[in-house]
Order: C-alpha cells, then structure tokens, then sequence
C-alpha cells in the first residue's frame, strides 16, 4: 500500500501530491533482484513481496496479474469479509486515505496500474474465495489509458461482465463503482479519455440495471467541466485525495446499505 502511494507521487510528479514528504520519489522506484521460490507448479509460488511493485520485472515477468499480492493477507483474514473493494490505484489509496471506511469487515484489494484483464484473473482469489456479502468493483481507468496495451470498449466491458457474473453465481451481491473523471492522463498526455470515460459509465450504469448491480455514480460528484475533477480534490486530476474521498464516501455508503439488502434478499 505504502509502496503503491509512493510509486503514484512520482509517476504524476505533482508537487501537490508530495505533501509532508522532502522529495518526491525516483520513477520508477528500485526493483532489487528477487530469488524465484522454484520451477514449475508448486505448493508456496510466491516469492518475499519485499521490493516488488507492480511494475517490478520479477511481476510482469512471473506473475502479470500479480496475484501473489494478497495471497498471504487473504489466509490472515479471521473471518469472512463483508464487503471487498477490488480495483486499481483508486481503490488502493483508498484504504490508506479514508481509513474510517474500512472497518467491520471491509477489505480493499485494489493494485496500483491494473486494468481489467488482471483484476478478473485474480477475481476469485481475492474476491470469491473470501466469501463477502459484497463486493464493490471500480475498475477502467487504466484501461481506457491502455496500461496493458491497446484495447477496446468491447473487451473491457466483457471483463467486467464476467466478474458481475462470477460474483453474483456465488451469491455475492454487486456495486459497479463508475469510472472516476479523467480529462487527461498525466503517464498518457496525449489521450484525451473523457469522452471514452462517459460512454463507457453509461455502458456501466445500464448494464449494472440489467444484472440486478447497485450503480455507484462518482463521476457525476466528482466532474468539472472539462470532464475531470478539480485539483482540489486529485491533485493530478486522476487519483483522488482525503478530500475527494470523502465526496465519494457518502456514495459507497449508500451503495454498500443497497446491496447488503439484496444479499439479504437472495440469502
């Protein structure tokens, strides 16, 4: 968590970002060599998480949707959680930013730089076998800037409705969290995402109507104009911060009470 905060403040090199710290860190951050723990299939495949990064070679060599990351956090948790956050750096910096949320039961499962391909391939690890009431999905950002290569709207939203259905087969009720606004990317400055970020949140929204999902709209609490969010709130327009959590904290709320009705419901 701590690590993919750090790895943020530099990739954005905003001054802003680097509150309370002397120096923003070195992009990328140093990816020390890690031993392999073997070869080929076995009982323990994770390497010390000590170092690794989401960018470090050793992970996008050995383990591209870096499902070691939670591996040993999901055998700690005492019991079932209540609601599972799964994500990308949004959700990540979440839990560190709006601490308060995270309590009674709520996990967050978020990786700095995924997209949608590598978060449904650690989807059952980290979100069914830990049998929660809910789970909140907010996934497309890094899509949309192509942080795993060039792609198309059809392929994300077929992510995306795999993992609704997944979850909702094994009696886990869903909210769809909207892609947050984004009027440029700071890693990508020749995008322009927000129109593509418009269209694909009204895919969202509908298809959440379609499959019985609770449709979590932070776009609309969070878009200036230009179609991103003020500084004030993300201070590199992207990843947002104490402030702007706490605009889309009474959102998830109500979100979280709407699904745990319906799981209620089904159960």
């Amino acid at each position: 968590m701590k690590l993919a905060m750090a790895v943020l403040l530099a990739l954005t090199a905003s001054p802003a970002l680097a509150q309370n710290r002397a120096a923003a860190p070195v992009f990328p951050p140093p990816s020390p060599p890690v031993q392999s723990p073997g070869e080929g299939m076995m009982d323990k495949p994770c390497p010390t998480t000590a170092g690794l990064w989401f960018g470090h070679p050793y992970v996008k060599q050995n383990d591209w949707a870096w499902e070691c990351r939670f591996a040993e956090a999901n055998k700690q948790l005492p019991q079932a959680p209540r609601v599972v956050f799964i994500g990308d750096s949004i959700t990540e910096n979440w839990v560190g930013l709006a601490p308060s949320l995270f309590v009674s039961g709520a996990v967050g499962r978020g990786i700095s730089g995924q997209t949608s391909p590598q978060i449904l391939v650690r989807f059952y690890q980290d979100v069914v076998r830990l049998r929660p009431k809910v789970v909140h999905i907010m996934i497309g950002t890094n899509d949309v800037a192509g942080n795993t290569g060039p792609t198309s709207a059809e392929i994300y939203t077929n992510h995306v409705a795999a993992m609704v259905d997944l979850a909702r087969s094994n009696g886990i009720a869903v909210i769809i969290g909207s892609i947050l606004p984004a009027a440029k990317f700071p890693w990508k400055p020749a995008l322009s995402p927000a129109p593509q970020v418009i269209a694909l949140n009204a895919w969202l929204q509908n298809f959440a109507k379609t499959r019985g999902a609770v449709y979590a709209d932070y776009h609309k609490a969070l878009t200036n104009p230009q179609g991103g969010i003020n500084p004030d709130l993300a201070p590199d327009g992207i990843h947002p911060n104490a402030k702007g959590y706490a605009v889309m904290e009474p959102i998830t709320r109500a979100a979280i009470a709407e699904a745990e009705k319906i799981a209620a419901i089904r159960r």
